[in-house]
């Protein structure tokens, strides 16, 4: 049997065997609730969500939290599969890739007056709206940067950049020198694919990720984003392609940052007490991203890390909206939470829980306010299957990184298949 055809078997049998067992929320006897929640992560965002649900229920004593928890891999597998049954959790967790897709099914529920927003920046907040409804409330914020390495940088005998100017060709330069000085036992970046960097790399050149329902990204920018890549592996500032594929498929954790065998690399700004933490307490700062010489924007920009949602057919929403309440708007839970799902939404949250920050957090907060007047807006939720478009986007990149693929042809690939994947 193909692998589609039991991935297949196995969403149907699953989902036999939930529209039995499972039930989207419910009342008992006694008048308790029980609201079912689903959200992915580490153990450790695990231990401190079950310590924030407890102090929810102590605080309702009529409503019980069901955790429908796994790891990220595993996740939208799942959600998925309850979707198509039927049987969607009352909460849902979601990434704003996959907001619009979820939104346009009627799976979720508009909770335009349900959940207190008046806290939460407006340009944050409109990111979870569509169409005039707010199908999702951000829980807390990151921005894709680049982190580095002051004491790698300084052993290889050069200087911190400054970040407020310095270009892409500086960035390959000073990368290729890191790597030149340690004889290759550290490289000076690793590279990264995510689709933020290249919507930041879009925006210097005036251009867009998404043009409503279709790529608003050229094949030159496409082009000269991929020439990044190959030059930074044609100086050795990074690793062969190979190896960058295959780093790129790994957690912050065991990144070539991590190992000490990388002096930079980008990712989002949450990440960074997870890549302190899993280096042994090894320095970093978060710099602005490098741009175009003659670029008149940074690129940058606030994303929520992931959004809390309600299901549109659960029979307790006023429940859910009130456990989503509190999860976003209650310093209590933000003190319990902290940064693991973003630098609080609620800027009375943020405030309440500063001091208690770890100080890698406080570094990004630090950061985030440094650079606050020079981001552009958040950008809205993107087109349905977008969610997919990642895939796609590493694909045709390492199609050209392995020269595989002339870049010309790979772009124009890339845009005409992301489109009919928009489309369809």
């Amino acid at each position: 049997m193909g692998s589609g055809k039991k991935t297949w078997t196995a969403v149907l049998l699953a989902t036999a065997v939930l529209a039995v067992t499972a039930a989207c929320g419910g009342e008992g006897a006694d008048g308790e609730v029980t609201l079912r929640f689903s959200y992915w992560g580490s153990a450790a965002r695990q231990k401190m969500t079950k310590e924030a649900i407890k102090k929810f229920e102590a605080k309702n004593p009529n409503i019980h939290i069901e955790e429908e928890f796994s790891d990220f891999g595993n996740y939208y597998e799942m959600l998925a599969t309850k979707v198509a049954g039927d049987q969607a959790p009352d909460v849902i967790t979601i990434e704003i890739r996959g907001l619009r897709e979820y939104a346009d099914r009627g799976t979720l529920a508009d909770l335009s007056s349900e959940v207190d927003t008046a806290d939460i920046d407006s340009k944050v907040l409109a990111t979870g709206a569509i169409d005039g409804k707010q199908f999702a409330i951000p829980t807390g914020v990151n921005a894709w940067s680049l982190v580095l390495d002051p004491k790698a940088i300084k052993d290889a005998g050069q200087n911190l950049p400054d970040d407020t100017m310095w270009t892409w060709e500086q960035y390959i330069d000073l990368a290729a020198k890191i790597t030149a000085r340690s004889g290759g036992k550290v490289y000076g970046t690793q590279q990264a694919f995510n689709p933020a960097f290249l919507q930041i790399f879009a925006a210097q050149r005036g251009e867009s990720f998404y043009d409503g329902n279709k790529v608003g990204i050229s094949r030159e920018t496409l082009k000269a984003w991929w020439a990044v890549h190959r030059k930074l592996i044609r100086t050795k500032g990074s690793p062969d392609a190979a190896k960058s594929a295959e780093l790129a498929s790994l957690s912050e954790d065991r990144s070539l940052f991590a190992t000490g065998s990388g002096a930079m690399g980008m990712w989002w700004s949450n990440q960074l007490g997870s890549i302190n933490k899993a280096s042994g307490g090894r320095e970093v700062d978060l710099l602005r991203m490098p741009k175009a010489p003659d670029a008149t924007t940074g690129g940058m920009f606030l994303q929520p890390a992931m959004f809390f949602t309600a299901s549109a057919k659960s029979e307790r929403k006023a429940e859910a909206a009130k456990f989503i309440d509190f999860m976003v708007n209650d310093p209590e839970a933000g003190a319990i939470i902290l940064s693991d799902r973003g630098l609080p939404s609620n800027s009375k949250v943020l405030a309440a829980v500063r001091d208690k920050l770890p100080e890698t957090d406080k570094k990004t907060l630090a950061f985030l306010d440094k650079i606050k007047g020079e981001l552009t807006d958040s950008p809205a939720a993107p087109p349905k299957h977008a969610s997919a478009i990642e895939a796609i986007l590493t694909r045709y990149t390492n199609e050209v990184l392995l020269s595989r693929m002339a870049p010309d042809d790979a772009a124009q690939k890339l845009i005409t298949e992301a489109n009919a994947l928009i489309a369809g």
